[in-house]
């Protein structure tokens, strides 16, 4: 999908303040059973269609109202994912904004996940 120049703009900001994490790595602490919130940032028809497996939805348009009810540790480990990387870009600067110290997000989104054919809900 193209983007408009000044959404990539936006999304190239948040990226120089927050940490980016590949597919390949969430799926290594997947199954090591480490302890972190994966959540899908995309649109709820997108959650519909289909997901990371493990993965909870809150939605761009609410996460940051309900992510304290998710996590309420600031300093959990939060990887959020979308389509691409750009949505879960914006979210993750917003959520380390509101004080969130372990902030990720997940390079490539859910295309990197499905490209790499790891499983899907």
């Amino acid at each position: 999908m193209k983007h408009s120049e000044a959404f990539e703009k936006l999304c190239e900001d948040a990226k120089s303040r927050i940490r980016e994490i590949t597919a390949a790595e969430v799926k290594r602490k997947l199954d090591a059973g480490e302890n972190f919130h994966f959540i899908d940032v995309r649109e709820d028809h997108e959650w519909q269609k289909d997901h990371a497996a493990g993965a909870e939805h809150l939605g761009r348009g609410i996460i940051e109202r309900d992510i304290e009810k998710v996590a309420p540790d600031k300093n959990a480990e939060i990887v959020l994912y979308c389509g691409g990387g750009f949505r879960s870009a914006l979210a993750a600067d917003n959520l380390q904004k509101m004080g969130f110290t372990n902030a990720l997000s997940m390079a490539g989104g859910i295309r990197a996940w499905r490209e790499a054919g790891y499983p899907m809900e």
